[in-house]
């Protein structure tokens, strides 16, 4: 599953959840925007904030209704990876958030 924040000239940011078949990796891709300009754009499509240049933590009640209507199958397999992030300690401190790594988003 990847949540990309990217901008362009001019352009405010937009968020948007993609490959959310993919449960076995979490990434945060953020093209060419600002740290400030970054959190801004995911506490605003309520998905999640960064932590710092690094790390931001992705909301996961907002990261499974983001995934749009999917089979009861893909639910299960959406909490197995839940569990296993929580079993990491990759969860936040607030118990509804998931750590990712930040990393630069292909397009931007």
């Amino acid at each position: 599953m990847i949540v990309e924040v990217v901008g362009g000239a001019g352009a405010a940011p937009e968020v948007r959840v993609s490959d959310v078949e993919d449960l076995a990796h979490l990434q945060l891709a953020v093209g060419a925007l600002t740290e400030e300009e970054a959190d801004q754009a995911l506490r605003d499509a309520g998905l999640g904030r960064l932590a710092d240049a690094d790390t931001g933590f992705l909301d996961i009640a907002a990261l499974k209704a983001a995934a749009g209507p999917q089979a009861a199958e893909w639910a299960g397999r959406f909490d197995d990876m839940v569990e296993s992030a929580r079993g990491k300690g990759w969860v936040g401190d607030d118990g509804a958030s998931l750590q990712a790594h930040v990393e630069s988003a292909a397009s931007g």
